[in-house]
C-alpha cells in the first residue's frame, strides 16, 4: 500500500487512554550539514520552502511554549494514563524543538534570517504568549495541537512532495515530525476538555494558533527570499516561483492549508475531537516506511527510543 493509494479511513468512536497504543519518545541524530542543505526542499520552490523553512525557525518557541505548558497541567491529571501519554508528548516536542534548532543553524550559513527571526519569536512568546494565565495557555496549546494534526494529515497524504530533493536529512526530519505530530494530535486536546472543557476558551486558543501558524509564519516565509536575495523583487524568475507556490500553500485543490480548511474548521464543532480525523492506517503505513529496522527511512538517525512508564 503506498500513500497515493490510501483512502481516508472512517472516523472511528474514541478509545479510552488505556487503550490507546504507546507513543514512543524517539532520540534522533540527523547530522545535519549545511553543504547537503537544499534551499528549495519543497517542491523545489523557492517561496514555498521558505515557508517551511521560517515555520522550523518559529516551531521552536511554540513547542516549548506547549512542553512548559504540558507540564503545568500534567501535574493536575487524575488519570495515570491519560497523565503518561502526557509525558510522552512533552518528551516528542522537547525533541523537536531540539532538533529544529540544530536545522535552523543550518539554515543560517544559507543567509536566513534565523537570527532576526528568533529574535521575533522571544519577544511575541516572552511579552505576549507566556504571560496569559494558564487556562488560556491550555487552549493555546489545544489550537496549536490542531493546526499541526492537520499539517501531518496533509503532508502524510502527500507523502511524494518529500521526493522531489535530493536532500534525505531534511526529508527525514520532516517526516519524523510529521509522523509524531499526528502520533501526540490528540492529547492536548484532552487534557483541555478533561481540565476546562469551556467552549468559548477553545476558540479563542484556537484563534489565536490561526493567526499565528496562518498570518504571521507564512509572513515571515514570504520575506525570507527577499532578505536572502533582495534581487528577487525584479526577478520573473522569482515570481513565477512565487505563483506556483502559492498554489502549493493555499490552492483550493491540493494547497497545504487551501486544500484542508474544512478539516481546520472542524474544530468549532463543540462535539469536535481530533480523532474524528482518523489517521491510523496513514501512521501505520508511516511507522513501516519509516521505522523498519533494515530500510526505514529514519532507521539510519533513530538512536534509541523510550516509552514513559504508567505512574500512579
Amino acid at each position: 500500500m503506498t500513500a497515493a493509494t490510501m483512502t481516508p479511513p472512517q472516523a472511528r468512536e474514541h478509545t479510552t487512554d488505556q487503550d490507546r497504543p504507546d507513543i514512543p519518545i524517539r532520540h534522533m541524530n540527523f547530522g545535519f550539514d549545511a553543504k547537503e542543505a537544499d534551499t528549495r526542499f519543497f517542491v523545489n520552490t523557492e517561496l514555498a520552502s521558505a515557508y517551511f523553512e521560517a515555520l522550523s525557525i518559529f516551531l521552536t518557541y511554540g513547542e516549548d511554549l506547549v512542553i512548559e505548558t504540558a507540564r503545568y497541567h500534567r501535574d493536575l491529571i487524575k488519570d495515570p494514563y491519560l497523565k503518561q501519554r502526557v509525558t510522552a508528548l512533552i518528551g516528542q516536542e522537547a525533541l523537536h524543538s531540539k532538533v529544529h534548532e540544530e536545522w535552523n543553524e543550518v539554515l543560517k550559513a544559507h543567509r536566513f534570517p534565523v537570527t532576526f527571526y528568533r529574535f521575533l519569536a522571544r519577544n511575541v512568546f516572552d511579552h505576549g504568549f507566556r504571560r496569559f494565565p494558564q487556562p488560556m495557555k491550555l487552549s493555546l496549546m489545544a489550537g496549536i495541537e490542531h493546526f499541526t494534526a492537520v499539517l501531518a494529515e496533509f503532508m502524510m497524504k502527500h507523502e511524494a512532495h518529500f521526493f522531489h530533493s535530493e536532500d534525505e536529512k531534511q526529508r527525514a526530519l520532516w517526516m519524523w515530525h510529521m509522523l509524531e505530530e499526528s502520533e501526540h494530535k490528540d492529547i492536548a486536546y484532552d487534557v483541555f476538555e478533561q481540565l476546562s472543557g469551556n467552549y468559548p476558551l477553545r476558540i479563542s486558543g484556537f484563534a489565536m494558533a490561526l493567526v499565528t501558524i496562518w498570518f504571521l509564519v507564512p509572513l515571515g516565509g514570504v520575506l525570507i527570499p527577499f532578505i536572502r536575495k533582495p534581487r528577487n523583487l525584479i526577478s520573473l524568475s522569482f515570481w513565477k516561483d512565487a505563483k506556483r507556490s502559492l498554489d502549493l500553500i493555499v490552492g483550493r485543490k491540493d494547497g497545504v492549508y487551501g486544500s484542508t480548511i474544512s478539516h481546520v474548521f472542524d474544530y468549532l464543532r463543540p462535539d469536535f475531537h481530533p480523532n474524528d480525523h482518523d489517521t491510523s492506517e496513514y501512521l501505520a503505513y508511516y511507522k513501516e516506511r519509516l521505522l523498519d529496522p533494515e530500510k526505514g527511512l529514519l532507521t539510519p538517525y533513530l538512536t534509541k527510543e523510550v516509552v514513559p512508564p504508567v505512574r500512579a
